[in-house]
């Protein structure tokens, strides 16, 4: 996909960040000294009396973002994935989901496409972690087209949204005049009879390479690109695997409690069917060049095929 033009999610929030500004003077930022880094900082540009750097106390900054939330206005929390999901899981749990305030969390940097930051910082649980908390909308898209859809709607929706957005450049897949993005409704980019891909973030655009490896073996696979998480879009991946009876996820998270936990989970309930989870499998990343750690974890195009065509 050389030809491809590639954005990175993280710059997709910060000018879908803009756009909010412009149209919405409810909306405030927070940042945790990393604005640089996550994009707020052209929010800060345009609107400097609406963006609040807090410092490296992210905890913090959570729980002041709550307290704005709660006068009315709709706060945007941004840090790193590691930071928003692991530094401030009490005060995300207790001061923005027990009382469900209109928080909207912007955690850049996830999984292991942080690259040569390493394994501290590589966050691959994130998503286990705001899944699990009562009523929190949990959102990974996948390219810049879907991130900034994602952004407008967080804010048109009423409670607390984890947001997910990447620091690799993804390929743009979804700038076509058909897209539409809803919270909780999945997309089928490729339809399939032998075997459903359900992928999310970064792994949507390598999913689809997958599948035109497996068709040139006679494998016919549907591709579903799943941007919310939480809630999970049942009736899509159960009309999928009726079809073609087998699923696999594919994600840049952990493959316990992410995507694939949560598709197995519904899956066993309604629908047993025989489902291979790629992902990270319950190990720590390494420190190096973001598509070469992630082709060592088998995320890339090339292993996602070799994972299915070795399944059994």
């Amino acid at each position: 996909m050389s030809e491809v033009k590639k954005i990175a999610t993280r710059e997709s929030y910060g000018n879908a960040l803009v756009e909010l500004g412009k149209e919405h003077d409810d909306v405030v930022v927070l940042d945790a000294d990393l604005s640089n880094a996550t994009k707020t900082n052209t929010f800060q540009k345009v609107f400097p009396e609406r963006h609040y750097n807090c410092g490296i106390a992210e905890s913090n900054m959570t729980a002041i973002a709550a307290g704005i939330a709660a006068t009315g206005k709709v706060p945007f929390c941004s840090t790193f994935a590691m930071f928003a999901a692991g530094r401030s899981y009490d005060q995300v749990r207790n001061s923005i989901g027990y009382p469900h305030l209109n928080v909207k969390i912007g955690a850049t940097h996830a999984g292991l496409s942080v690259g040569e930051d390493g394994a501290s910082h590589q966050c691959n649980e994130d998503i286990a972690l705001m899944r699990v908390i009562p009523g929190m909308v949990v959102i990974c898209p996948s390219d810049d087209v879907e991130a900034k859809a994602a952004v407008h709607a967080a804010y048109e929706y009423e409670g607390p949204v984890y947001l997910r957005f990447s620091r690799a450049s993804s390929p743009v897949i979804n700038d076509n005049p058909d897209y539409h993005f809803e919270i909780g409704k999945g997309v089928t980019l490729r339809e399939g009879k032998d075997i459903t891909l359900i992928a999310t973030g970064i792994m949507v655009p390598r999913a689809l390479d997958a599948a035109e490896k497996l068709a040139a073996d006679g494998i016919d696979a549907e591709v579903i690109n799943i941007h919310t998480i939480k809630p999970l879009d049942d009736d899509l991946i159960l009309a999928s695997v009726a079809k073609t009876g087998k699923a696999v996820t594919i994600e840049e998270h952990s493959v316990i409690g992410g995507l694939g936990g949560a598709v197995c989970e519904m899956l066993a309930e309604k629908k047993p069917v025989p489902v291979l989870r790629i992902g990270v499998q319950d190990v720590f990343g390494e420190s190096g060049p973001a598509e070469e750690v992630l082709s060592k974890y088998g995320l890339d195009a090339e292993g996602i095929y070799n994972a299915i065509k070795g399944w059994k």
